[in-house]
């Protein structure tokens, strides 16, 4: 089969197929971008399996459905502002373009942002800002946004990311011990207080930085 004909089999058997509810415009971007081109040639035969994929430096590429799942709780308006926090090679950041305005994307590793940066500009994605620095403080010169994402495992909510998020936005974030964590969606009241759902259980590799879990 052909890259296109292996995308379309995995999004309809495994994000349509699994029967949750997924926005239209999120089917529509998982469709568009190729996970083929975000994961490394050792892995070429694997994907577009069910399950996360290595990217080197101990990270991961995010399984297919909880990419989708993220970024449907996230609910991207076009003239949304998003934040990312974490680029890995740029899969989740490529889905957050096709439906956003702007995104920003911070990156803690520099061989892995300064990829991603490449790999994004080469597939016409000119609608991303990057940033290597430590995420979990956010990026404040951009701040406040509509929308902020976390693509790994936090033991908390950062104080910081919730600061830079505009009332009446949303942050999305797996947040609880190093070997298993709930999706959290966060929205800020227009009072500044929050509301906090959880979204089942998740596994995503550890938010290193100042207000996550501490570098090795």
């Amino acid at each position: 089969m052909s890259n296109g004909e292996f995308q379309r089999k995995m999004v309809e058997e495994q994000i349509i197929g699994r029967g949750e509810p997924i926005d239209k415009l999120v089917i529509e971007a998982m469709m568009k971008v190729y996970r083929r081109t975000f994961v490394s040639e050792s892995d070429a035969a694997s994907a577009y399996m069910d399950k996360p994929l290595p990217i080197g430096h101990r990270q991961t590429v995010s399984q297919p459905y909880m990419v989708a799942l993220m970024t449907h709780e996230l609910s991207v308006a076009k003239s949304d502002k998003v934040l990312e926090v974490g680029t890995g090679s740029g899969y989740q950041t490529a889905i957050l373009a096709e439906l956003a305005e702007n995104v920003y994307t911070v990156e803690r590793i520099e061989m892995l942002g300064k990829k991603a940066r490449k790999r994004l500009f080469d597939l016409d994605y000119l609608n991303v800002q990057y940033s290597i620095s430590d995420g979990t403080l956010g990026w404040v010169e951009y701040s406040p946004f509509d929308k902020i994402i976390v693509t790994a495992a936090s033991p908390n909510i950062p104080k910081s990311l919730i600061e830079q998020l505009n009332a009446g936005g949303i942050l999305v974030i797996p947040a609880g011990g190093r070997s298993s964590q709930e999706l959290k969606v966060v929205i800020k009241n227009e009072d500044n207080s929050l509301k906090v759902m959880n979204r089942g259980k998740c596994i995503f590799v550890p938010l290193l930085g100042e207000e996550g879990y501490q570098v090795d």
